[in-house]
């Protein structure tokens, strides 16, 4: 199955879509990549759903890539004795460093890496940012806060630090443990949530060991100033717009997810625009007009993918949300002002002979109106380097290996194929024309362009570019 846009669709599976046929048909719908959610569901709900996941992968004889999401050490507030309390703007609120049940003057806040790092004029946010807090005095175990906007506070609310940087590691014990769990079963990407330095992304990587790519979720205010280190290290990014647009301004989200989109794309790693792009068709068959014009403006500027959450988790149309991003996609990329803004965001060139020679196929693949692209690629770095052009023509990606097959069904423009190991240069082209034929890339007469690194089977050494006619 050929997708008719550039631009990939990550699908959450939950509880509206963990039956196999209903898998099936977000995939028929236009999901490439399905997220596994381990904030929510049991372990045994995830295996069955990737089971059902790889199952529809061989009925359909396409790589399909499997996203596994790590919950983060999320900080919340204990219970409350006697229910829901009003808190009132001006008032103070006491959290405490315990697990006793609180009340309208004072919480419990079991987590000591807050106290630890607190300070006088900090704001706390609590509920999604509806109540803001500011620390007036701190102490080892007792923090005062002032409540700057006060409403409803209720048992184990989650709560956001935006000035305050915690010195805890990304991966709590139960994602340890999740994710030893996830890479056993397979899972193609891992997101990292909740990443604050360069050091967490090396972290998970010792224990990832390149089982899985490595995705950083960017929703710390902290991770915003050592983006290029950040990104350096990491095989792709998530804009994660929930908790990033409660921890800084809303008004600052949308120039932050240009600056995060076109800094992945200079440095040619995947990134991801997700958070309530669809929100309601949670409950409506249709979005708002500002949803469409929210993953329209995710497309135009060149995001590789953007992502669907309760939409498709647990949402009432979750194959209407699916199909809705698709057409959305479809229709940006179609829109006559696409190429123009596409090309004006066109990143510098590369000074290695691999970016050079990826820049060079696309570039000639767009100046003689070749049918696609046709990249030999290993690990994927060939594939992502010619995405990293965005040229007008397909990307057909052949590995040997169905795992970076499977994780470049995220890599915008890309369309994947398991193919078997080739040894020689002729070997090379012949395969290139048969795929690109039985992929229905192209026909007799067409013309191709390959990439390859030449000797064959050594990664990272693109230097080979070929027209072919077929």
């Amino acid at each position: 199955m050929r997708r008719k846009r550039k631009a990939k669709i990550i699908a959450t599976l939950g509880p509206a879509s963990s039956d196999p046929a209903m898998i099936e048909k977000l995939f028929d719908a236009g999901a490439d990549v399905f997220r596994l959610n381990f904030s929510h569901g049991t372990r045994d709900d995830h295996k069955r759903r990737l089971e059902a996941i790889r199952a529809l992968e061989a009925r359909k004889g396409r790589p399909i890539g499997v996203l596994q999401d790590l919950q983060g050490p999320k900080i919340r507030i204990g219970t409350l004795v006697a229910g829901p309390v009003m808190l009132a703007t001006g008032d103070e609120l006491e959290f405490r460093l315990d697990r006793e049940p609180g009340d309208a003057r004072s919480v419990a806040l079991p987590h000591p890496e807050v106290f630890e790092n607190m300070m006088p004029g900090h704001r706390i946010m609590i509920d999604d940012g509806k109540l803001q807090l500011e620390c007036v005095g701190c102490t080892s175990d007792r923090i005062k806060a002032r409540i700057v906007v006060g409403g409803m506070l209720s048992d184990r609310k989650g709560v956001n630090l935006p000035q305050t940087e915690l010195s805890i590691s990304p991966l709590t014990p139960k994602d340890r443990e999740d994710l030893e769990f996830g890479l056993g079963l397979g899972v193609d990407w891992v997101a990292l949530s909740f990443v604050q330095r360069p050091s967490d992304v090396i972290e998970a990587q010792g224990l990832i060991q390149g089982r899985a790519g490595v995705m950083a979720k960017i929703e710390k205010p902290a991770a915003l100033g050592r983006m290029d280190d950040i990104v350096a290290l990491v095989d792709a990014v998530m804009v994660a717009r929930g908790d990033l647009g409660v921890e800084i301004p809303p008004e600052d989200v949308p120039g932050r997810q240009k600056e995060l989109v076109r800094l992945c794309r200079h440095a040619g790693k995947p990134v991801v625009v997700a958070t309530q792009m669809l929100e309601s068709m949670i409950k409506s068959p249709s979005p708002t007009r500002a949803e469409a014009s929210d993953v329209a403006t995710a497309i135009y500027d060149s995001a590789d993918a953007v992502m669907l959450s309760a939409e498709s988790a647990s949402g009432d149309w979750p194959v209407e949300a699916v199909s809705m991003m698709s057409r959305i996609i479809e229709h940006t990329e179609g829109h006559k002002l696409y190429r123009s803004i596409i090309e004006a965001l066109q990143p510098s060139p590369e000074h290695t002979v691999p970016h050079a020679v990826a820049a060079a196929a696309a570039d000639i693949a767009d100046a003689i109106g070749a049918a696609a692209i046709v990249a030999y690629t290993a690990s994927g770095t060939t594939a992502m380097r010619a995405a990293r052009k965005r040229p007008e023509v397909p990307i057909l990606s052949l590995s040997p290996t169905a795992h970076t097959a499977r994780q470049l069904a995220l890599l915008w423009g890309n369309h994947s194929v398991v193919s078997t190991e080739i040894t020689t240069y002729d070997e090379m082209v012949e395969h290139a024309k048969s795929h690109a034929i039985e992929e229905g890339f192209a026909t007799i007469g067409d013309r191709i362009v390959i990439i390859a690194g030449i000797p064959f089977g050594r990664q990272g050494a693109t230097n080979n570019v070929r027209v072919a006619r077929i």
